[in-house]
């Protein structure tokens, strides 16, 4: 929302451009509108209403679109018009359309009314989902409930999995769902599976199915301390991190979505995110890459100088022998592409938030980890260590606060029957073959390698870059 009308008026209080884009998350297009965009916002008082005012690119004539709580708390439309000549007649038809101080709106008939999700309803709580009570967490917990509440069509079951055994499935669904609406896309959950269709406004269309990629014994997702990378580069690509992407995604492959009719002729990607040991999604990326395209690099000395070099396998290591490079050749030319983020987390729905409306009082978020080093002949990531509230960090990204689809990654299949084009998915970074060689295209000029976040309290000494790389 650029151009933000500043204007208080009266029954009215204008939204930041931070709160504005987490409810238009909620919207069948999010943040796309078209010719029509929106250059002010509105909520009333008892904060069951949104107006947006919008203005034509054209003929700059004004629109307006109203946004109403329902009784479940999930927004809906109740009007939109875009036929008004000057912007006052506009706003004098928003507010009286704000009901402010009247009930919520109904849940439609033949719509399931939506679980609350802070309503255990006798359930206990996961210990990852009791973590989102604490203080330090309550910017995450807001967040993913808005997420929640903007899904089309979350199954029954969405809020009992993510209160309980299944929190991290649900949670690469909201982030998902924010990732692709942030991106314009019109996101509808119209049959069971794949979990998302998604479709841009040139007419682009897809299917997602979501998957985690799970340890083979469960642990402590909250106090189990942090699983080191391996030492070894072959393993770190080809190795039991590789295996266990292999697994995930042949389980996925053997359900073939892409013979069911509403999928047939679109391209269909799976979207992966990784919790196979604690912390994994720190340094597992290397081994998606190993697995889809059979290859991956280490650093050596040739001549008194670093270079790359690159390393090859036809099978990942193990008595497995699972064969790596699905992306060599076709047999799997139904899959179009694989999505990946190394950011599905309660850090990053805790970032999002405090980046854009600040920290809770009293405590401190820090941000460290490796920048993606665009220095020509540069080998390694260079170390950051950033408060997430600092102007440092908000000028980092054009929204000026941490964006849902800074770290989603697409991993191109060169021998897809439908592939996917990079405008459907434009504010994602994208791995493609040109010329037999990988070549990497990103939107934000921030990429970020891995990072982790600390909360601690504002009278503590803040964390310094000099301790991090300790």
């Amino acid at each position: 929302m650029t151009g933000t009308d500043p204007t208080i008026v009266d029954d009215m209080k204008p939204l930041s451009q931070w709160e504005f884009d987490i409810y238009a998350l909620s919207l069948p297009r999010g943040h796309s509108f078209g010719e029509q965009p929106p250059v002010g916002a509105w909520q009333s008082f008892d904060g069951l209403s949104c107006g947006i005012l919008t203005q034509n690119i054209n003929d700059r004539s004004f629109g307006l679109i109203v946004i109403r709580r329902r009784t479940d708390h999930v927004w809906t439309v109740i009007a939109e018009r875009n036929d008004f000549v000057a912007r006052e007649e506009a706003l004098s038809l928003l507010q009286p359309l704000l009901k402010e101080g009247e009930q919520p709106e109904s849940v439609p008939p033949g719509v399931t009314q939506r679980a609350a999700l802070y309503d255990l309803q006798g359930r206990q709580p996961s210990e990852v989902f009791a973590t989102l009570t604490s203080l330090s967490h309550h910017p995450a917990a807001w967040t993913l409930n808005q997420l929640y509440l903007a899904l089309p069509k979350p199954d029954q079951n969405w809020a009992s999995d993510c209160q309980t055994n299944n929190f991290h499935t649900r949670l690469w669904e909201a982030q998902l769902l924010a990732a692709f609406r942030e991106q314009g896309l019109r996101v509808t959950q119209p049959h069971e599976s794949p979990d998302f269709r998604i479709e841009n406004r040139l007419g682009g269309v897809a299917w997602v199915e979501a998957v985690t990629a799970n340890p083979p014994v469960a642990y402590n997702h909250v106090n189990t301390p942090r699983s080191a990378a391996p030492a070894d580069r072959e393993e770190i690509f080809f190795g039991s991190a590789a295996e266990r992407f292999a697994k995930t995604l042949g389980n996925k492959l053997g359900r073939h979505y892409e013979q069911l009719p509403h999928v047939t002729g679109h391209p269909f990607m799976i979207a992966i995110a990784d919790f196979q040991a604690p912390a994994s999604m720190l340094w597992s990326r290397e081994a998606l890459i190993g697995y889809l395209y059979g290859e991956g690099w280490r650093e050596v000395e040739i001549n008194g100088r670093n270079q790359v070099e690159r390393i090859a396998a036809a099978q990942l290591i193990g008595d497995s022998s699972f064969p790596a490079g699905l992306f060599t050749d076709g047999r799997q030319a139904e899959l179009s592409a694989v999505i990946f983020t190394n950011a599905c987390s309660i850090g990053k729905l805790n970032r999002v938030a405090v980046s854009g409306q600040g920290a809770p009082k009293g405590l401190r978020y820090t941000r460290m980890g490796n920048f993606f080093d665009r220095t020509p002949g540069a080998l390694r990531g260079a170390p950051f260590c950033l408060d997430i509230t600092s102007e440092e960090y908000r000028e980092l990204w054009p929204q000026r606060y941490e964006p849902w689809s800074a770290e989603l990654e697409v991993f191109h299949n060169p021998f897809a029957r439908y592939p996917v084009s990079f405008e459907l998915l434009p504010e994602a970074t994208h791995w493609f073959d040109q010329g037999g060689e990988k070549v990497c295209r990103s939107f934000y000029e921030t990429s970020i390698l891995w990072s982790q976040t600390l909360i601690t309290n504002t009278e503590d000494p803040p964390p310094r870059l000099e301790d991090f790389l300790k």
